[in-house]
């Protein structure tokens, strides 16, 4: 049964939204298999366009801290909440944001399918309300909640 598109929210302010955001959960996919201590990283470019730093370690929080460069645009300059993110030339992903946190501190991105997903938030910790919250809107928005693993963070 092919599922509603995806409601992203009604507007992000572009310089609130820029910066670190922890990856707290996520629905794995092959290139982030055995990543933790995983960060993004949004950074406005002179070209309007943001630096999109994907910051990990691989399998272990003592590992070293490896980076991949991407780039990210708004696609919608209307309400700054559905973006495309490249990481690997030609290759474009949507990037939605579903829910965000009126002060920024957590975010989450979805994907057209739902086969992939993001719980981001500003500290490498949640609290269990917040994510049990962030889970039921994800369902109410045709995602299996089952799938969804938090990442390993290294908690200060």
């Amino acid at each position: 049964m092919k599922q509603p598109p995806l409601k992203t929210v009604d507007h992000v302010d572009l310089n609130r939204y820029l910066g670190d955001w922890y990856v707290f959960a996520n629905i794995p996919y092959s290139l982030e298999n055995g990543k933790v201590g995983s960060l993004d990283h949004y950074a406005l470019r002179p070209d309007g366009r943001m630096d999109n730093i994907y910051k990990f370690r691989r399998g272990s929080l003592d590992a070293p801290m490896e980076q991949w460069n991407g780039v990210a645009w708004v696609h919608n300059k209307e309400t700054n909440a559905e973006w495309r993110v490249q990481f690997l030339w030609p290759f474009r992903v949507p990037y939605l944001i579903i829910d965000l946190d009126k002060d920024y501190q957590w975010s989450v991105i979805g994907y057209p399918s739902r086969k992939l997903a993001w719980v981001l938030s500003r500290k490498p910790v949640l609290d269990e309300a917040t994510y049990q919250g962030i889970l039921r809107r994800m369902e109410a928005q045709g995602y299996d909640s089952t799938l969804l693993q938090k990442v390993p963070q290294r908690v200060p």
